[in-house]
């Protein structure tokens, strides 16, 4: 298995999100790329896996919540950023049940985007919580 980079990969078929989002990581000296499903993503797990996963729960074909369960199911791990724009405390909790560390509700704010990206990249030990 490939071990993680110090990128950022941003999921989401909603082309103004994935530009914004690139932009503001890359001011904050974020690397970060971007793709427009959950297949191009999967594709492009070859080259590498991603310190940190941002996904949009609803995209065609496969949102989400099915991508992290498809990640796990063949066995790849990586720290997950949920964002919706439709979330609701079910689907919060069946992403978070399946792995995501943070459920972020669109329009983001920077504060609690870059406070899940934190945790994503430097997690605790649970006494340490």
């Amino acid at each position: 298995m490939t071990n993680a980079s110090s990128w950022i990969a941003i999921v989401d078929d909603d082309q103004s999100i994935l530009k914004a989002l690139t932009r503001l990581l890359r001011t904050c000296a974020l690397s970060a790329r971007s793709f427009g499903s959950a297949q191009t993503f999967i594709a492009a797990l070859s080259d590498g896996l991603p310190e940190c996963l941002i996904v949009d729960l609803q995209m065609p074909d496969m949102g989400g919540l099915k991508l992290i369960q498809h990640l796990t199911r063949i066995g790849i791990e990586i720290p997950t950023i949920v964002i919706t724009a439709h979330g609701d405390p079910e689907m919060r909790e069946r992403c978070e049940s399946a792995g995501a560390i943070a459920f972020l509700s669109k329009p983001l704010q920077d504060t609690s985007l870059f406070a899940a990206i934190e945790a994503a990249r430097c997690p605790r030990a649970p006494n340490e919580l």
